[in-house]
């Protein structure tokens, strides 16, 4: 396509999207919306195994357009499924195939935000599994390179369980006043998977398996079976993934995030285990600060992982019996709940409930849905999605800054804005870091 087709479908994106008439026009060039002649995405399946497997469902009514998978055996595999799919082992060559018009990236942590960037730079629509990012400065990079974009693009991140209701249930309760005025927010984890350091050499890679290009922008480690076999048997190294934080802490900090509509935070300060250069910590606390709103105040937002844990409210309640949850303070009482359940204790001798202000069934906000189908027909609609890259850029800077703090060993001060802590270059120094050569984020 030409930069002046370029323009041109720019420019007619606009007039649509003002004039209201519902029509979109994907990468690929095809028109979509009520009266299109087609309805159909052509999607990328990057990862095409693993993770990837539970998106064959949701994408099957679609045109699979292209599948890339490190290992050959499972891209094979999934071939079965989608025989009619071009097939690539290296997702730099599947991303420049030139009828594309969606992503879906299943790959290890640590190439998520290149593949993530890169189609946002192809003008692809994106979903991406949890974290975004594995550095706050990749979070700030495909955070911004969406903004610029969001107007034609749709992007999804992988926390699936946002789709629960009860996600909706607690962002009600806080917000009409169920615990009264918002103080303090925590999140836990109490998965712990601890490891001693990088695994040595063990033989040689299978035929099928590229183990360069598992590696991708990582430093080179030699191979060893044992980093196969699903995302926890590598994502406790630090250059392979963030521990608990990419992990379920996604998830788990994701309860708190959609309640409390925080902006980025101004201080984030953490301890836990002894650091060790090969792995991130098992146990952990990190405490930030975020900024008031437009309907509350400033609040504490603290996150405890690998058996680190808040303390319970009251003595008959045993938090760790919560595996993966959280718990809000407000002034007149608590929230205690996980994914899929909850309770209000109100505290205090005027915890009287009056003053909690009941919202109407009308006003109870509807149900998510299907959570893949909410990005498949955003892509194709609106382009809005719960999880977008703005919302999941933001709250996983927030994450990982909290561990550069635990490295550090110091409370930072944070500028949000420019993306810079204030009162520490060693922490400056761990924001982001190198990549091997050949790997760039901006592709």
């Amino acid at each position: 396509m030409t930069e002046s087709n370029n323009v041109n479908r720019r420019q007619f994106l606009k007039s649509t999207a003002a004039t209201g008439t519902g029509l979109l026009i994907l990468p690929s060039g095809s028109l979509l919306g009520a009266n299109a002649p087609s309805n159909k995405l052509n999607v990328a399946l990057i990862g095409a195994w693993g993770r990837g497997r539970a998106h064959h469902n949701p994408i099957a009514t679609e045109n699979v357009v292209a599948l890339c998978d490190v290992d050959e055996n499972n891209m094979a595999k999934a071939a079965e499924k989608f025989p009619k799919a071009k097939l690539y082992v290296d997702w730099r060559k599947c991303l420049e195939q030139k009828d594309l018009d969606a992503v879906i990236c299943s790959t290890t942590d640590h190439t998520h935000a290149f593949i993530a960037n890169w189609a946002l730079n192809r003008d692809l629509h994106i979903y991406c599994e949890k974290p975004l990012a594995n550095t706050v400065e990749e979070a700030r990079v495909v955070r911004a390179t969406y903004l610029q974009k969001k107007h034609r693009l749709t992007t999804q991140i992988g926390t699936q369980r946002h789709a629960k209701p009860n996600f909706e249930r607690i962002r009600e309760l806080v917000q009409d006043g169920a615990i009264g005025e918002l103080t303090d927010a925590y999140a836990w984890g109490n998965r712990q998977i601890p490891r001693p350091g990088y695994l040595p050499a063990e033989g040689e890679p299978p035929n099928h398996l590229h183990y360069d290009l598992w590696l991708g922008p990582a430093p080179w480690h030699p191979y060893n079976p044992g980093y196969f076999g699903g995302c926890l048997a590598w994502n406790m190294y630090w250059d392979f993934g963030s521990g608990q934080i990419g992990d379920m802490g996604s998830h788990t900090i994701d309860l708190v995030w959609n309640v409390i509509d925080a902006d980025l935070p101004t201080t984030a300060v953490a301890e836990g285990d002894p650091f060790n250069p090969d792995v991130t910590p098992v146990k952990m606390k990190a405490t930030f600060d975020n900024p008031a709103n437009d309907w509350r105040g400033p609040i504490k937002v603290n996150w405890y992982q690998g058996g680190a844990m808040p303390r319970s409210p009251m003595g008959y309640i045993d938090l760790n019996k919560i595996g993966h949850g959280a718990m809000f303070k407000g002034t007149k009482g608590f929230i205690i709940c996980d994914f899929d359940s909850r309770i209000v204790l109100p505290f205090g001798d005027d915890a009287d409930m009056t003053y909690y202000n009941r919202r109407d069934k009308k006003d109870v906000i509807p149900p998510l849905g299907h959570f893949q189908k909410e990005w498949v027909d955003a892509c194709k609609g609106d382009l809005k999605t719960h999880c977008d890259f703005d919302y999941a850029g933001t709250v996983i800077e927030q994450m990982l800054l909290g561990l550069v703090a635990y490295r550090v060993g110091k409370k930072l001060e944070y500028d949000g804005k420019a993306g810079r802590v204030t009162n520490s270059t060693e922490a400056n120094a761990l924001l982001s870091k190198k990549y091997r050569p050949g790997w760039t984020l901006h592709g």
